[in-house]
């Protein structure tokens, strides 16, 4: 095994850091480790106001994600498609670059050029990718994966309040006493929060706490009122809760009168959306509806959460406008405890928006359309003018792409050939682009397979900056150790690029004059000083004082001794006449409603332990724990129905294409719904995954795609054939190295096969499993293939082959450590085998089982099960014994630990222990 990074840095010197976490919008405050070489070691900030020291399981990983392995370490290029990419030096990366674009945009005009950047980028190279775009190349085709996260709660909250400002704070938490989370399942997407929201419930028992979801989720478990909806019917249930709450006389009309418009038009709209009319649509009870919108309007401080489940719809701002209006009528907005809060999916998605880092926003939250704000950005930045012409967004911008329109396409820190929907449309579209970049810090993204020319990137514990979370609160980010190889800040790179680019077009003066900055806080000033007067005005914050004080909510005025906590207090908004809108919303539901043909109404949505497309989360073995192998969560009766079983592989398939998933039974699920993670692509699943299904049909304010609803037909995929590969490090062996450069390995042939998914088990001593189901059995030389990589390729290698049956095994044996094993043609013991090499056991005294077909090992160890608890490694099975022998979780918890370093599985725990107390 790999030697603990402390023992490789036992004589240098430690320090600490301070940082941020690179995953949700929490913006949880970490304290970095280090030696200066090597992140050794990573725990929650206490001092930050955000998170005050609690870490998911995701944050309190962070260290074993930071090595090499896997990373992009300097330039690679191809000059034509045929070829394979080679590495180049960063002068001869961006000449070419710069030519390849100058060439298009001489030729076709600056809006055949685009860049598609990321909600992860730090907000300095969000201004820096900006600025270049639509100051010195003069277009506003720069869009970023925030508008497949966050485009709608900004639409809706411009919409109605007048700016994208989110009006609350973490401590709202701590005040409201009737909490209304809608699409959000925070006890897995935002943990941090959530755990906030339990203490705030354990101190005040009378919270209510109502959740709209159509599963029955942690979070929904954990509720006073679960409402199951039916998917895309959100807005039905919120003008019902309007009609009750006008009905009842629960609305604060003085508030509407003096600080609103459009009620008289909304409160027409709602007239006819009786509880009973809306509980047809929805599939609820009415007196549910009306149960919730009486402890709503009854609420001294009432206040909603919402997230994706409302923003990624075709009809995205109204299901968050129709949100917004339950405040607005009953005038529980700018008080403590009281508010809409959309909660953010990245870790800056906050910071791109507040530099205008997409295709219809400006600097310091000015709008595109508007010629004023135009005639500002371009005097800010010195510029005869910014574009009149609206920037393509996301699905227009790879639209555009397929269709021969864009000729140079830059992608920053994102994963479009993952996380986009309808996938089968952005492979086409990277594939007809003429000229690609991709630039990130890891090299085995999905879409790097489309790119002409690599360019690495920084990344978390390496970067310089800073970010704002879901509460306007700004942090520094501060790099703890040096960038390998030659990866380079992401505000430098453009820089770098920007002037070779304005040299290409005869305009190096000016390039350098736009691009000119020597450090982060330079980048930092100037959007800083773009937001005087505006909404968010930060003119009172710098990098020193970020770094001195601490993090600071916006606005922070020049001035102004701290940030401001919540806005609207005076119930002036930031509208025109500064009074909030109600706005008429539709009454679509999904924009594919499941058919005969295509019976299941599919939902995707994030798991607790895994991030996006898991370039970082999949690095780390304990993390694939808890859910390790990509599955469809269908409820037990659909699966019976259908003569399906659990674990059966299925075929799942859209309008657009198909997949193939094992199925999960799923109790929390209705019947006719389907689950399926978002996170698993190409890298490891021989398809791209659930958004091979995916509709790219979006809302037309916010232009925010439905990604999280499609129409799908299930059936048994009908592969017999089933192989099983398992690699564990040798000693002496770097098991990060093995486990990532093997995963990387292994992509590349995972669509070789009618079915194939790549994982990770165990925790200290991960494990490279390989699981693959086909028609027929592998042939000779696909097996060849398998085992060499999985070191199998040796003479020193237990054999065992039952031609006639297809039988084929082999297991490998160092130092009586169980190092690989191929099962072909059966596989019953995949389950001990794998947690004898997560384990490191001797297998002296179980060598001539091995390759035998027993299900359970040989000396009647009971399989440890799913692990529920990540940081201690406390499987379910445990748990389960132990809630028998003790009866209350409290007492299990003090014998196993479980639930008691992050937090993240006490939802489940919970619910674990109310279904043993109801069995009692």
């Amino acid at each position: 095994m790999a030697a603990h990074p402390d023992t490789l840095s036992a004589s240098a010197p430690l320090h600490t850091t301070r940082s941020t976490c690179p995953y949700c919008g929490v913006g949880c405050g970490v304290l970095i480790r280090h030696d200066g070489r090597r992140v050794l070691d990573v725990t929650g900030d206490p001092e930050h106001p955000a998170n005050f020291g609690r870490l998911c399981s995701k944050g309190a990983t962070l260290h074993l994600s930071a090595g090499g392995a896997g990373r992009l370490l300097q330039p690679e290029l191809r000059t034509h498609r045929e070829l394979a990419r080679s590495p180049v030096g960063w002068d001869q990366a961006l000449d070419h670059a710069a030519g390849r674009f100058a060439d298009a945009i001489r030729e076709h005009g600056p809006n055949a050029v685009a860049f598609y950047v990321s909600g992860q980028l730090l907000t300095e190279d969000y201004y820096a990718f900006n600025k270049l775009a639509k100051g010195l190349i003069g277009t506003n085709n720069i869009d970023t994966n925030s508008r497949l996260c966050m485009s709608s709660a900004v639409a809706a909250y411009k919409q109605t309040l007048g700016a994208d400002a989110p009006p609350c704070a973490y401590e709202d938490f701590d005040h409201t006493d009737c909490l209304l989370i809608a699409g959000s399942n925070p006890a897995y997407a935002h943990p941090v929060a959530y755990r906030r929201i339990e203490a705030a419930r354990e101190r005040r028992p009378d919270l209510r706490i109502i959740v709209v979801d159509p599963r029955r989720t942690d979070t929904a478990a954990a509720a006073d009122l679960h409402l199951p909806l039916l998917p895309g019917t959100d807005i039905w249930l919120f003008n019902a809760m309007l009609h009750v709450l006008l009905w009842d006389g629960l609305v604060d009309q003085a508030f509407i009168r003096d600080h609103t418009s459009g009620f008289d038009a909304l409160k027409a709209h709602v007239r006819e959306v009786s509880p009973q009319l809306a509980a047809r649509v929805c599939g609820l009870e009415a007196e549910d509806i009306v149960r919730a919108a009486h402890w709503w309007g009854e609420a001294q401080a009432p206040m909603s959460l919402w997230c994706q489940g409302l923003n990624q719809s075709h009809h995205g701002t109204h299901n968050g406008t129709a949100l917004i209006a339950l405040s607005l009528a009953t005038g529980r907005i700018g008080r403590p405890g009281c508010g809409p809060f959309s909660l953010t999916g990245q870790p800056n998605a906050m910071g791109g928006r507040e530099v205008g880092g997409m295709a219809n926003l400006l600097s310091g939250h000015r709008d595109l359309a508007n010629p004023a704000h135009r005639a500002e950005v371009a005097a800010l930045w010195g510029v005869e003018q910014i574009p009149e012409q609206p920037g393509l967004t996301a699905v227009e911008l790879f639209e555009a792409a397929r269709q021969g329109r864009i000729k140079a396409l830059w992608i920053a820190c994102t994963n479009p050939a993952q996380s986009m929907p309808d996938q089968g449309l952005i492979r086409a579209a990277l594939q007809t682009c003429p000229f690609v970049v991709v630039q990130d810090a890891f090299r085995g993204i999905e879409t790097a397979a489309f790119a002409d020319l690599l360019l690495p990137a920084t990344t978390w514990g390496e970067k310089d900056g800073s970010v704002t979370n879901s509460e306007r609160r700004i942090s520094r980010v501060l790099p703890a150790v040096a960038a390998p190889g030659e990866a380079r800040d992401d505000w430098r790179i453009a820089v770098e690029f920007g002037h070779r680019l304005g040299a290409a077009l005869d305009r190096g003066d000016e390039a350098k004059r736009l691009l000119g900055w020597e450090h982060s806080s330079a980048v930092f000033a100037e959007h800083a000083a773009s937001t005087r007067g505006r909404d968010l005005d930060i003119t009172g914050l710098d990098h020193v004082r970020l770094e001195s004080q601490g993090p600071q909510q916006w606005p922070c005025p020049a001035g102004a001794n701290a940030g401001t906590a919540r806005l609207y207090a005076d119930f002036r908004f930031a509208t025109a006449d500064g009074r909030a809108r109600f706005i008429v919303p539709t009454r679509d539901t999904q924009a594919e409603a499941p058919s005969a043909r295509y019976p299941f109404s599919l939902n995707s949505g994030r798991l607790r332990d895994q991030w996006h497309g898991m370039s970082r989360t999949g690095r780390v073995a304990r993390l694939h724990q808890h859910v390790d192998e990509a599955r469809i969560d269908l409820h037990p009766q659909d699966l019976a129905r259908r003569g399906l079983k659990p674990g059966e592989l299925l075929s799942v398939r859209s309008r657009r294409g198909t997949i193939v998933l094992r199925a999960n039974a799923d109790e929390q699920l209705r019947m006719g719904q389907a689950f399926v993670a978002m996170h698993w692509g190409r890298q490891r699943l021989s398809h791209a995954g659930v958004n091979e299904l995916t509709l790219s049909n979006f809302d037309p304010w916010s232009r925010q795609p439905e990604l999280k609803h499609a129409a799908v037909a299930i059936s048994a995929a009908g592969l017999p054939a089933e192989t099983l590969l398992l690699r564990a490090p040798a000693d002496g062996e770097d098991a990060q190295a093995l486990a990532v450069d093997l995963q990387q390995q292994l992509a590349a042939e995972l669509d070789a096969f009618d079915y194939a998914s790549v994982f990770l088990a165990g925790r200290e001593r991960p494990v490279v499993v390989l699981r693959i189901a086909t028609r027929t059995p592998l042939g000779t030389q696909q097996l060849a293939r398998l085992d060499a990589c999985f070191g199998l390729d040796t003479a020193q290698c237990l054999e065992f082959a039952d031609e006639a049956r297809g039988i084929r095994k082999r297991a490998r044996i160092e130092h009586d450590q169980l190092l690989a094993v191929r099962l072909c043609g059966e596989t019953a013991a995949r389950t001990w085998l794998q947690e004898l090499m997560c384990q490191a056991e001797p297998v002296q005294q179980l060598r001539r089982w091995l390759l035998a077909p027993l299900i359970t090992p040989p000396a009647g160890t009971p399989a440890i099960g799913r692990v529920v608890c990540s940081c201690l490694g406390i499987a379910e099975n445990a748990i389960r014994a132990a809630l028998a022998q003790h009866g209350n979780l409290a007492a299990v918890q003090d014998q196993l630990g479980c639930g008691t370093r992050c937090g993240s599985c006490l939802p489940e725990l919970r619910r674990m222990a109310g279904a043993v107390a109801q069995k009692r």
